[in-house]
């Protein structure tokens, strides 16, 4: 199994959010967004980061997948 982030970057486009103003909002690195970029894994405290700067859910900004 593998996570992707498509969820997070629909929610960006629907809130008319781009990746810069996520990365701001939520204090991430550059690395963290490579790795959201390249569908790898991030931390549970990164994910929180997120969901409170979105105001959303874990699962409104990522799924498992099967490989």
């Amino acid at each position: 199994m593998s996570v992707t982030y498509n969820k997070l970057w629909h929610l960006l486009l629907d809130r008319g959010m781009k990746k810069k103003d996520l990365k701001e909002a939520a204090g991430l690195t550059g690395h963290t967004m490579l790795k959201l970029r390249k569908d790898q894994d991030i931390t549970t405290e990164t994910i929180g980061k997120i969901c409170k700067a979105l105001n959303c859910q874990m699962t409104d900004i990522m799924e498992f997948v099967e490989k």
